[in-house]
């Protein structure tokens, strides 16, 4: 067996790099910072690949199953003769897809960056925290348990609100930090409550025991129940609430586009292809707990992200930022994913969904970081999100055009880009085991095509309109990142997945299915021409729909008002009814009655003070006085 160890240097090297340039980057001039983080990551990069290559061509297949391989594994904290947290690197199929996944998209995006944040005051700052963000993105797929998950979980959150607020000065920004902290937070809450639950029920945190078919996680998980349902599944649902927070689920969905306040490379990196898709991740790395302890858990995740991916498709149609059009875009696909792990059984075929999931979470990392990065370029050369300010930029920006165009054939699931291969396996998986779920995807998918070649039309086509400044195109370092990630979503497809990535382990084969193919490339088609009559020929007149619409539109455009709804939760009834006869009782009461206490103290101290005066002949007269008024007590005593 190879000996994995120096996977060591993928996380660790990124955490130096942070610690250097976040100490030192200001003694230095700004490019350095840049070239250092950069070169660190390009090492972690070219280690994961060759830790690819080892893993699923050379040493992880052991009698025609990938292995579960802890690399490097010690004893942390001890509760108990069972129960410990350990700190280690595990090394699986989804945990080295997810290691390439991570350390490539960022390489993209630090390079990126190198030419996008040129001139800006944070520059070393900035770099510094993308580091710091990659080692804790990494050092979350690649734990061995899922309390040392937490950790890094939650370090994950805090980078990404280091990111988002980057701009510190500005209000929007700081404001988008706070609360995806703070939304994120609650649902950790949920997160941390399922891990207690499990360990406590399964007597384990790491994932070789809790993921075992054969284990005492999953033979005893129906010891103890709770209105119906056993407490294993309870920890389940509860460890989903964490994962809607991070990956952005229906309710949890709120902190996502005001998240595109950070610098775009930011949104490329957090917000495509890494942070958001790590709910989608930790169910996967559960996923033999979900499908035998918690079938109830899994039809959960699969009706929470169906509504999810038509929910949030309705809004990316109204939105006029591009980066929220794109910060919709996410929350989408990102239910597909989690419908299709929702619907998906343990083995081969069987797990195809769980394939198919995980392979759309490969493809959606490069076509979406793609957009992002695209959109970047664009708003670098006419510095503004808005789609109905731009036009024709494809005869300014030809490159930045083609890159993009690529990215919206992949993710509308045109073949033969990477989308409809894996989309294909998605809908496959979901046709088989739940048809209303199926039509609502199938729907989602013409939706999909539509508002992203609704901003493809009206960004690169449409009619000129009057720059202040001639748009240019992107400096090089930009456009060699567009370039790259295009053709990895063109090609990433063609990667026979089920051979690397599935439930168990076992390698198997599929196909394109042409009695679905053939019906989702068409209602894609569909929404493309639809965008295209509306977009670019303007046949039909968008007003005109908008206004048929009327209040759907409407609220489409206000996003179904969920963040009115929180404020006036929150501020209405948490803290009118809640928040402020708390503080009043606080204060009169609670505060009062220690004041009372205090003042109790003080007069019954003032009183009694002069007892202990010091002066001898005092103490003398009460001893003698003492000793009388008992002599006289008792002589009574004796009388009566």
């Amino acid at each position: 067996m190879e000996n994995f160890l120096y996977t060591l240097i993928i996380p660790v090297i990124l955490f130096f790099s942070f610690i250097f340039t976040g100490l030192s980057g200001n003694k230095f001039k700004p490019a350095v910072s840049g070239i250092i983080c950069t070169a660190t990551v390009f090492i972690s990069a070219a280690l994961s690949y060759w830790t690819a290559y080892q893993y699923f061509f050379l040493h992880g297949k052991v009698n025609g199953v990938y292995q579960i391989i802890n690399v490097y594994k010690i004893e942390w904290l001890k509760f108990n003769e069972t129960l410990s947290i350990d700190i280690g690197i595990l090394l699986d199929p989804i945990s080295v897809m997810m290691m390439v996944v991570i350390t490539t998209v960022s390489l993209m995006v630090h390079i990126y960056s190198i030419g996008y944040m040129k001139g800006d005051s944070g520059y070393s700052r900035y770099f510094a925290f993308l580091s710091l963000f990659t080692f804790a993105m990494l050092g979350l797929v690649l734990s061995v348990n899922i309390f040392m998950t937490y950790m890094f979980w939650e370090l994950v959150g805090i980078s990404s609100y280091l990111l988002i607020g980057h701009y510190y000065n500005k209000p929007s920004a700081v404001s988008a930090s706070k609360k995806a902290f703070i939304v994120t937070r609650f649902a950790d809450l949920g997160f941390l409550i399922g891990i207690l639950l499990l360990s406590a029920f399964a007597g384990t945190f790491d994932f070789n025991e809790l993921t075992n078919p054969n284990g005492n996680a999953i033979l005893q998980s129906a010891s103890t129940t709770f209105m119906g349902l056993s407490a294993i599944s309870w920890a389940l649902i509860l460890i989903f609430i964490g994962c809607a927070g991070k990956s952005a689920m229906f309710p949890l969905h709120i902190w996502l586009p005001d998240a595109m306040e950070g610098p775009t490379p930011v949104s490329a990196l957090i917000h495509a292809a890494t942070m958001v898709v790590a709910g989608v991740y930790l169910i996967a790395r559960l996923f033999p707990l979900y499908v035998f302890t918690s079938p109830v858990a899994l039809e959960v995740v699969a009706h929470v992200g169906a509504f999810t991916s038509l929910f949030a498709a309705i809004i990316a149609c109204t939105q006029t930022d591009i980066k929220r059009v794109l910060a919709f875009s996410t929350i989408s696909q990102i239910g597909y994913m989690m419908v299709s792990l929702g619907v998906s059984g343990y083995g081969a075929e069987e797990g195809l969904g769980y394939m198919a999931s995980m392979f759309h979470l490969f493809t959606h990392a490069f076509f979406k970081a793609l957009l992002f990065l695209g959109a970047g370029s664009i708003i670098h050369a006419i510095h503004t999100n808005e789609i109905y300010s731009m036009g024709n930029l494809r005869k300014y920006m030809p490159l930045t055009h083609i890159t993009f165009l690529t990215a919206c054939l992949a993710i509308a699931g045109i073949p033969p880009l990477s989308g409809f291969f894996s989309k294909d396996e998605m809908l496959v998986a979901v046709m088989e085991k739940n048809i209303f779920l199926f039509a609502v995807q199938y729907v989602v998918a013409g939706i999909t095509a539509f508002y992203m070649f609704r901003l493809y039309f009206t960004v690169f086509w449409n009619k000129d309109k009057k720059y202040e400044h001639v748009p240019h195109e992107s400096p090089n370092v930009m456009l060699i990142t567009l370039i790259f990630l295009a053709v990895c979503s063109a090609l990433a497809g063609l990667i026979p997945f089920s051979q690397f990535v599935s439930s168990n382990g076992v390698p198997f084969s599929t196909h394109i299915h042409m009695n679905i193919a053939i019906p989702v490339v068409g209602i894609a088609l569909a929404g493309i021409l639809l965008a295209y009559a509306l977009y670019k020929k303007e046949s039909l007149s968008p007003e005109k729909i908008k206004n048929s619409l009327g209040v759907f539109y409407r609220s489409a455009y206000r996003k179904f008002y969920i963040d009115e709804i929180y404020i006036f939760v929150t501020k209405k009834i948490i803290f009118n009814l809640i928040s402020v006869p708390v503080a009043w009782f606080d204060r009169h009461v609670v505060d009062n009655t220690m004041n009372g206490i205090a003042y109790t103290t003080n007069f019954v101290s003032e009183k009694i003070k002069y007892m202990q005066s010091g002066q001898l002949q005092q103490y003398a007269f009460i001893m003698v006085a003492g000793m009388i008024l008992i002599f006289l007590l008792t002589l009574y005593l004796i009388i009566v």
